[in-house]
């Protein structure tokens, strides 16, 4: 889906000079919040398929843009804690490229993102995937996917799962979410489900939403994330 130079022809920076989101480097020729080193390893990341180890049950197929680390690490700090908004824009193109991947042949997609818990959109000023989502879906529209954002789930506080067992971290993470209404006629999901989070580490909350979604039919096809966290290995 990607045309040359599509994703950052137009991104410079035209506001007070700020570092790097991806490297902090204090660079003049920034390209929406990003140095040209940066810009580089993020165009060279290719989605691919990604899955918790241990996988907890209901997880759909998870597809990431790379692994947690370096630029996109970065830029997704940046953006999340950093109050670097802005970096929705770029971000959010980037998970539109995770989308087509995790889909395939492009058609009708429903996007339905991970939603913030109320505590977590107020420290920063909103839900974080939502602005996310807004510029996935124009990119995808823009490519010729007819897409359909849904948002049939509020996040309740969460729960303490330090100490709990996969099991239990799996139920905690169930009883973060809530369904907003049954999700019917004009507002049902068009063609593939397809979760959105930014970052997977165990995989519990995106298996949990999927449980909740499949059972009122609306059975997710794919989980779309930004970044992977890897497992580090024990000498």
């Amino acid at each position: 889906m990607r045309d040359p130079g599509g994703l950052w022809s137009d991104l410079t920076d035209l506001v007070l000079p700020v570092g790097c989101a991806g490297c902090g480097s204090a660079s003049a020729g920034l390209r929406q919040g990003f140095c040209a080193v940066c810009v580089g390893e993020l165009e060279a990341l290719r989605p691919a398929p990604t899955r918790p180890d241990p996988s907890p049950p209901g997880l759909p197929p998870c597809v990431a843009l790379g692994p947690y680390g370096g630029a996109l690490r970065g830029g997704l700090l940046a953006y999340k804690d950093g109050g670097r908004h802005g970096l929705a824009r770029p971000l959010g193109a980037l998970l539109a490229e995770v989308v087509a991947a995790a889909v395939g042949s492009p058609g009708p997609v429903t996007l339905v993102a991970v939603p913030d818990t109320a505590r977590a959109a107020r420290s920063r000023y909103g839900d974080h995937l939502d602005r996310l989502v807004r510029p996935a879906a124009t990119r995808l529209r823009a490519a010729g996917w007819p897409v359909r954002v849904l948002r049939p789930l509020r996040a309740l506080p969460r729960l303490d799962s330090v100490g709990l067992d996969s099991a239990g971290r799996a139920a905690a993470a169930e009883a973060t979410f809530r369904l907003r209404r049954l999700v019917t006629g004009a507002r049902a999901p068009v063609g593939a489900v397809v979760l959105l989070d930014d970052i997977v580490t165990t995989g519990a909350t995106l298996a949990a939403v999927s449980r909740i979604l499949r059972g009122v039919g609306m059975t997710p096809k794919a989980a779309a994330v930004l970044a992977a966290t890897q497992k580090r290995r024990r000498r």
